[in-house]
């Protein structure tokens, strides 16, 4: 990807665990609405590059990028790569996530953390850094994480409750901005049964929604290109 110069602004967007699935569906949303899109992935740089390649060939801009949520300093350099190359942070999606079935006697507590260090420090880490960058900015910014809704079943036991701490996370997090970076809103985006699609509609509705928060406050800027 050729680094943005002068005169080359549009709004970025990082979309953790983008490089495929729902995440690679984020993507493309987000880039057909005229975003600069940075994708984190871990392991899956291979479609990451690719997903890149084809937003560039349609006119965008995009970049891979990669880090492991397991490892604090890893996810905080993450977000300072991301504002390097493309200069802000507009909006964060965050779709990382570990999913690890494993059966109740074998579940240990190592099995707990370590979901709860990619799916809920992974994502609090990415937003805490991001949020720092984007209060810089006049039009400030809009963090969303993504939880899954489904029953818990046999078997998932690190995967549900992580997942359900999920909007606790950001709720609380949108408190904590409220008071010291009122110009960046945080929400979280329970998903239902819904295809990558329809979920990606959902999300730049309240990216909007959010966006349009943000204005009323004086925070700057209240609609996503069109």
């Amino acid at each position: 990807m050729r680094r943005p110069g002068v005169g080359d602004y549009r709004p970025v967007a990082l979309v953790t665990g983008g490089g495929r699935g729902i995440g690679a569906e984020v993507v493309r949303a987000l880039a057909a609405r005229g975003y600069a899109v940075a994708i984190h992935c871990h392991a899956s740089l291979r479609e990451a590059r690719a997903l890149a390649a084809e937003i560039e060939a349609a006119g965008g801009q995009a970049i891979a990028v990669t880090a492991t949520f397991r490892e604090e300093g890893a996810v905080r350099a993450l977000v300072h790569r991301v504002t390097d190359w493309l200069g802000r942070i507009d909006v964060v999606v965050s779709c990382a996530r570990l999913r690890r079935q494993t059966t109740l006697e074998a579940l240990a507590g190592s099995d707990l953390v370590a979901h709860y260090e990619v799916n809920i420090v992974g994502t609090f880490v990415v937003a805490q850094e991001a949020a720092a960058v984007m209060a810089r900015q006049a039009e400030g910014g809009v963090i969303v994480a993504l939880a899954a809704s489904e029953e818990p079943r046999a078997g998932g036991l690190g995967f549900a409750t992580s997942q359900a701490a999920i909007p606790a996370l950001m709720r609380s997090l949108a408190a904590e901005f409220a008071e010291h970076a009122p110009n960046v809103q945080a929400d979280a985006l329970v998903m239902v049964d819904e295809t990558p699609a329809g979920i990606a509609a959902k999300l730049l509705d309240r990216i909007e929604a959010l966006g349009a928060s943000r204005g009323a406050a004086g925070g700057g800027s209240s609609r996503l290109p069109s």
